[in-house]
């Protein structure tokens, strides 16, 4: 199992990057979350002319963000800078569709933006419709350099359900898990595997990347200490941020222990003081895995963090990783939280024990 990093994208990720690229991490995500964060091509790009070993992958793209061509222009661009270092993950979205008041993309759709991106990189000349009309599609001019289609770009997909799961094995990719405890864990590599199974797809030939939110605790920190909060609370709270609208947008498939049901109730509350009303998803996603808001730090307790986070002591978080290396995860992917990039070395001595 090999150890990397997702970002909240900023214009100069690249900073982290290339640290955790001289600490040894294997890759780095970049999420692609218009009007919150950063264009994720831009984070990326910076990143590429910056580093020359770790691997850039997109931690996840979502379809509606950008037209399919584009979005294959944009990733030969990269392998262009990076050559041979560039991963395609995508999903149906969370927050980049939330942001905008709207519930994830069709699984259909995003296999037939997958379809597009695909063909295009591989060279071939396509059928795709847009505008309501359908069109003949390729790159034009791929010998003169300008992109890089040579090198592959292995496609991820982030699936939480077992339909797409399903896709990700029928499509032979790698797949991504958004997870914050252990059971949880376990229990989706193992139906991942079997998908992978059904479709006659060998799992160990394939990745299963983990990613999640966490902390290193000192000998006997708390788990709500202020360093705790603000590195892995804006994570502990995105179930809250998620359960508080499934009505209206669906479940992302964050669960929270019944014991904590209490909290998403007081979280409720002060949803409801949102405003506008009628657009509430703006101000419950500001920040939204970047910083733990003011009103926030009530909710975001000692027993949120502990469940719902990887958030422990270094031997203990070793233990869960040579775990989850037995259950068949090949790569874990921590969140290194805006503003606070001495998380690379804390993590890095978590990885190098494992």
């Amino acid at each position: 199992m090999d150890f990397g990093i997702n970002l909240a994208t900023s214009a100069d990720s690249w900073k982290v990057v290339k640290r955790a690229e001289e600490l040894g991490y294997a890759r780095a995500w970049f999420y692609d979350t218009q009007l919150l964060n950063a264009d994720v091509f831009v984070g990326m790009a910076a990143a590429a002319v910056h580093t020359s070993k770790i691997r850039l992958g997109t931690g996840v793209l979502i379809p509606s963000n950008r037209i399919a061509p584009v979005a294959a222009s944009a990733l030969a661009s990269l392998n262009a800078l990076a050559p041979g270092r560039i991963d395609f993950g995508i999903s149906t979205g969370f927050t980049a569709r939330r942001t905008m008041g709207l519930r994830p993309v069709k699984l259909d759709d995003m296999k037939e933006y997958i379809r597009i991106v695909q063909g295009l990189l591989a060279g071939e000349m396509l059928e795709w419709s847009f505008e309501g009309k359908r069109r003949k599609i390729r790159f034009l001019s791929p010998e003169l350099g300008v992109v890089n289609m040579k090198d592959p770009i292995p496609l991820h997909i982030s699936a939480l359900g077992p339909r797409g799961r399903a896709l990700t094995a029928q499509l032979r990719a790698g797949w991504i898990n958004a997870t914050g405890n252990m059971h949880h864990a376990t229990g989706s590599v193992e139906a991942m595997q079997a998908a992978w199974r059904a479709a006659g797809v060998d799992p160990a030939t394939q990745t299963a990347s983990a990613f999640a939110g966490g902390c290193v605790l000192a000998n006997g920190e708390a788990f709500d200490s202020p360093r705790a909060k603000a590195q892995t609370g804006p994570h502990a709270t995105i179930t809250l941020h998620n359960l508080v609208e499934v009505e209206e947008f669906g479940n992302m498939g964050r669960a929270l222990p019944p014991a904590l049901m209490p909290l998403l109730e007081r979280y409720r509350a002060i949803y409801e003081t949102y405003a506008p009303a009628d657009a509430r998803y703006l101000e419950n996603h500001r920040g939204h895995l970047m910083v733990l808001r003011p009103e926030e730090h009530d909710v975001c307790t000692a027993d949120l963090i502990r469940m719902v986070t990887f958030t422990a002591p270094k031997p203990e978080l070793q233990e869960r990783l040579r775990t989850l290396r037995a259950a068949g995860y090949t790569h874990f992917s921590i969140h290194i939280r805006h503003g606070h990039p001495e998380m690379l070395e804390e993590w890095a001595e978590v990885f190098a024990g494992v």
